[in-house]
């Protein structure tokens, strides 16, 4: 993994259900290094979003190795909101540092000076029934 920030090999998912099983990604290699722009194209249901979903942590790989870099931290924007009705903006918001247990005076601060710059503060007491589509995809 020399100079690499994350490298993959011969990462596999595969889904079972009562039918089987799905093969939605399979042998997966890939380095990358620090400041490499990449993107990640292909037909619906390739697998992009699980790959995506399996480096941030969402969903377990079947097989292979991900070494990540300790600095790194992965994210990715859902193709679809997935903002919990019951809370607000505001506490949507803050599920990833409660998950993550960095909730503090800081971090809290730091997501309110976020809905400033992505012009949702003024939303942030409301749900997401209240808000667009595009203020929806906006929510940190």
């Amino acid at each position: 993994m020399k100079n690499n920030i994350l490298s993959i090999k011969n990462l596999k998912k595969i889904y079972h259900d009562k039918n089987g099983e799905t093969i939605a990604i399979d042998d997966i290699c890939l380095d990358v290094k620090d400041k490499d722009f990449i993107s990640i194209v292909g037909p619906s249901g390739c697998g992009k979003s699980t790959l995506l979903s399996i480096l941030a942590g969402l969903e377990d790989k079947s097989l292979g190795t991900i070494i990540k870099n300790d600095n790194l931290r992965i994210g990715y924007m859902l193709q679809s909101d997935s903002l919990f009705p019951w809370r607000t903006v505001y506490e949507n918001c803050l599920i990833g540092l409660e998950i993550n247990k960095e909730l503090n005076e800081n971090s809290k601060n730091r997501v309110l000076d976020l809905l400033k710059a992505y012009g949702l503060y003024e939303f942030k007491d409301k749900y997401p029934r209240n808000l667009s589509g595009g203020m929806r995809q906006r929510v940190p």
